[in-house]
């Protein structure tokens, strides 16, 4: 963060200060987690679910904050150098978008309802071949994490790439009068937090927004395979391009090659190699491709800078534990993103006649009345993509296992249960040596415990082992 006074920090927030000894004073970095302050810097107080952030000044300041800011119903209660505003959070926001108004950087918006992380990332490694740029801390993409990215803005920086999440229509809008950015991507539309928008229709108008709010002088970039898409390039005042397989797209990938750990293609007259798994990544990597060509980089520098994109944890990584081969899919899930992943377990080679194909699915959540047939969905796609086992946890794990069933997998090549423990209990039983396992769910399902087992099962068996062979040897 660029270093400025309290003082214009009390400006853009229209706020007043209240014990403070110089608005001269400055600093350089913004917080909102008590446990992170460093001398120096402003805590911002900001109302959670479970937690209001007013209740943790004093350990703020017992870090040496050099100023908390307030919200006005909470002042009185503060003891120390503060900055009252009106709400805290409309402030976080007016400030943000102050401090983005000082900077002439090239602004990324990323939305879609799959993906945008991975984008991102991709993003960022093709611009980085040529630029100096920032990009999203983590995933924060809402009204609280983007202001948090933005402030990591500095006069260096060439570019900067943001997500942009949402959970109901106005959201991204608001983000992107924070962000301000000039060029937007929609990496897909599907029924995610279905059950906050209420329908698909609502979804697809919610992420337009993002098309809608980029200037005449901006670009966009969709997939252009996807016809839902396509018909969302209308709602953009600015040139569209076009990303995917299909002959009527700007950017085309031809002699797509997927294996374990690698997408190769071409595309632009270039050899592209993909660190990741999986055809899916391929329109994420159209985009960025697309962006980095219309910004002027050349196409061999942008897949040398692709080389550097290392797949965020669990997001699709593929690693090794003990005697198996794990997707670590667990960060989240919905139906286009299982979908993704149960293809991208099924292309992948398991040894002859030793290793099976073992997908391990948590609940889809949030997806409101559509739950049931989505989760059958995901069952139907198991059994034709020849998936050899099949262990299903929570509440839709019985409609997961109906679909299956109905598309001809065998009832002993499937397992149910609404419980981890059981669930861990069952794949014991499964596990051989040189399975290929998919591990997927919601965020909710907590499904990273199943790779925490794994390492530790890996670990037990490795020291078991170790421990025979000392006996023997003696």
């Amino acid at each position: 963060m660029e270093r400025m006074s309290l003082r214009e920090l009390m400006q853009a927030t229209e706020g007043r200060l209240q014990s403070v000894q110089s608005a001269d004073a400055q600093f350089d970095r913004v917080t909102i987690d008590s446990r992170d302050v460093r001398p120096g810097d402003v805590f911002w107080s900001i109302r959670g679910e479970n937690h209001d952030g007013h209740d943790f000044t004093a350990h703020a300041f017992e870090s040496r904050a050099r100023l908390c800011v307030v919200s006005e119903a909470r002042a009185n209660d503060i003891s120390g150098p503060v900055l009252v505003v009106d709400d805290t959070l409309s402030a976080l926001g007016r400030f943000a978008s102050w401090y983005r108004n000082q900077f002439d950087s090239l602004v990324i918006g990323v939305t879609g309802s799959v993906g945008k992380t991975t984008t991102r990332e991709l993003i960022f490694a093709a611009l980085g071949a040529r630029f100096n740029g920032i990009q999203s801390r983590k995933n924060f993409n809402n009204l609280i994490g983007l202001p948090l990215s933005l402030f990591d803005l500095e006069p260096i920086h060439e570019f900067a790439v943001f997500e942009m999440g949402a959970s109901k229509e106005g959201d991204i809008r608001d983000l992107c009068e924070l962000a301000r950015p000039e060029i937007g991507v929609i990496t897909a539309i599907g029924p995610a937090h279905l059950q906050s928008f209420g329908s698909l229709a609502a979804i697809v108008q919610a992420k337009g927004e993002l098309l809608e709010q980029l200037p005449t002088s901006g670009f966009a970039v969709l997939p252009g395979d996807d016809e839902v898409l396509r018909q969302m390039a209308d709602r953009a005042p600015c040139p569209v391009i076009f990303v995917g397989q299909g002959d009527d797209n700007q950017i085309r990938a031809t002699r797509i090659e997927s294996r374990a750990g690698s997408l190769r293609f071409r595309c632009e007259g270039d050899d592209f190699d993909i660190p990741g798994n999986g055809r899916h990544l391929l329109t994420n990597a159209l985009c960025a491709i697309a962006i980095g060509l219309e910004v002027g980089i050349a196409p061999h520098l942008i897949a040398a800078g692709l080389t550097r994109f290392s797949p965020v944890s669990g997001r699709g990584n593929l690693i090794r534990i003990g005697p198996w081969t794990v997707i670590d899919d667990t960060y989240n899930a919905s139906p286009l993103s299982v979908a993704a992943a149960c293809h991208t377990l099924s292309e992948l080679v398991v040894v002859a006649g030793v290793g099976h194909r073992i997908l391990v699915l948590g609940d889809m959540r949030e997806l409101g009345s559509i739950a049931i047939p989505e989760h059958e969905n995901i069952g139907r796609l198991a059994a034709s993509l020849r998936i050899d086992r099949l262990l299903v946890c929570g509440d839709y794990s019985d409609a997961v296992a109906s679909g299956a069933l109905q598309s001809g997998m065998k009832p002993h090549q499937i397992a149910t249960t609404n419980d981890s423990r059981t669930l861990l209990a069952i794949l014991d039983c499964w596990l051989e040596p040189h399975d290929l396992l998919l591990v997927k769910g919601s965020r909710a399902t907590r499904m990273e415990c199943v790779i925490e087992w794994l390492k530790e099962r890996a670990r037990h068996e490795t020291h078991t082992s170790e421990s025979a062979q000392q006996r023997f040897c003696a």
